[in-house]
């Protein structure tokens, strides 16, 4: 049920690679997440270069035009699945698309079952449809 938004600088990757980018994150949001096949909400959000100011909050970080941003809204999840979750996704990034980790942020943003409607004006989650 993660919400996973991707932000990135407008052809800093080919669409090619950003389907990869897309597979790769939810197969390993599956994993860290024990979240059921088919749970898959990814929306990328491609922006002007002027637009995206990721500074490195005195951590000494160099990012490149390659930098993007991972906002996920999920159900609470253990600090042992989150840390997971960062490290897995950085890793098979770098690894399988040569993705710098410096240029990888993730973020993660809690919410329950009742902040959830899939369709139809209904909270599935609390109707049982789900």
């Amino acid at each position: 049920m993660p919400l996973m938004k991707l932000d990135m600088i407008k052809d800093s990757y080919s669409t090619d690679e950003i389907t990869q980018i897309l597979e790769i994150s939810y197969r390993v949001m599956l994993e860290a997440f024990e979240a059921p096949e088919g749970d898959r909400y990814q929306i990328v959000t491609q922006h002007e270069i002027f637009e995206m100011q990721i500074l490195d909050t005195g951590l000494g970080v160099n990012r490149t035009d390659k930098v993007m941003v991972f906002s996920l809204v999920t159900r609470p999840r253990t600090v042992e699945q989150k840390v997971n979750f960062y490290k897995e996704l950085v890793s098979r990034l770098n690894e399988n698309l040569g993705i710098r980790p410096e240029d990888i942020m993730i973020n993660l943003t809690v919410n329950s079952d009742e902040d959830w409607s899939f369709f139809g004006g209904k909270a599935q989650f609390l109707t049982g449809d789900l």
